[in-house]
């Protein structure tokens, strides 16, 4: 099979996918082996499928393809560097558990860029005191302890997104520390039309509630000042109307059924605060009655226990 028949193939795959799944994960495969993709695979079996491929020869499908797909054109800006595609139609966040999950531990490789800092801890490594020269070069504080090398304090040896040196690769080999984990690792997903940070997926209903609420508040408290009416401030220039009201009412001789009674408060204080323990007391009246009546029932029985004759022995 030929080139142009390769490309003829791999276009026919592309444009099939891209009919039959609505949500594309655009994943980087940095460092990852073979036996891993083929793991990674296997665990996308029946809920998506991934297709890898020269960037050139991607983009120029995808081209070829915006004719009848336009939207597709965002995809473009973000096929570079070591990346394909898995496509989907399952939820997002399952499928992006199963294509981060599948990662290996790999020892430093001097000029490898390190995906995170590389920490030494402290403790004994068990070498002989002759290699503590080969320490100190690094700047990793040592002492000698039971005739071996002892580091003293943890030390951050690769920062991270800095490349490892050959002496730090050599060091951490020996102390037998595999800093890094290698796997695929997602760029940007394609969605409805959209693409957007994988960071996206972390955002829960919770948080958009809250943000929604925040924003409506915003809007409430800016139309009341502006005094410029909106479905979020309606209510509270509602309220505060009738507060304004009352004022009003309760300043003039301007009244009505609902506001009478509390004139006559205001007017009458204490003829109200009066009337609060006598409908305390009237409140306690009937638990008192009953109180009493249970008592009376509680001598009558114990009366008729005796055979009234209960006086007779006391």
């Amino acid at each position: 099979m030929g080139v142009k028949a390769n490309k003829q193939e791999y276009f026919e795959k592309l444009k099939s996918y891209l009919e039959d799944y609505k949500s594309i994960f655009i994943v980087t495969v940095d460092n990852v082996s073979s036996q891993q993709m083929h793991e990674i695979r296997k665990a996308l079996r029946g809920r998506g499928v991934v297709l890898m491929g020269k960037n050139t020869m991607v983009r120029r499908a995808v081209r070829i393809l915006m004719a009848e797909f336009p939207e597709y054109e965002r995809l473009i800006p973000h096929i570079k560097g070591n990346v394909g595609f898995v496509f989907t139609n399952e939820d997002l966040n399952e499928i992006r558990e199963v294509i981060l999950s599948n990662k290996i531990a790999a020892p430093a490789r001097a000029g490898a860029i390190a995906p995170a800092d590389v920490f030494v801890p402290a403790g004994n490594t068990g070498m002989e005191p002759g290699k503590t020269a080969f320490f100190q070069a690094l700047g990793v504080p040592t002492k000698i302890a039971r005739g071996t090398i002892e580091i003293t304090t943890d030390l951050k040896l690769v920062e991270a997104g800095g490349k490892v040196g050959p002496s730090e690769a050599t060091l951490l080999n020996m102390l037998n520390i595999s800093p890094f984990t290698y796997g695929m690792g997602i760029s940007q997903i394609y969605d409805d039309g959209q693409c957007f940070a994988p960071s996206v997926l972390d955002i829960s209903e919770d948080d958009l509630l809250k943000t929604f609420l925040g924003a409506v508040t915003q809007i409430a408290a800016i139309s009341l000042a502006a005094s410029y009416p909106t479905l979020p401030s309606v209510v509270h220039s509602i309220v505060n109307s009738y507060k304004k009201v009352l004022a009003v009412a309760l300043a003039t001789e301007i009244s009505w059924e609902a506001i009478e009674q509390l004139k006559d408060r205001i007017a009458n204080p204490d003829a109200y605060a009066s009337a609060a323990p006598v409908a305390a007391a009237s409140s306690d009246a009937p638990a008192a009655a009953a109180a009493a009546a249970a008592e009376e029932k509680d001598e009558d029985e114990e009366s008729e226990e005796d055979g009234g004759f209960g006086g007779l022995f006391d």
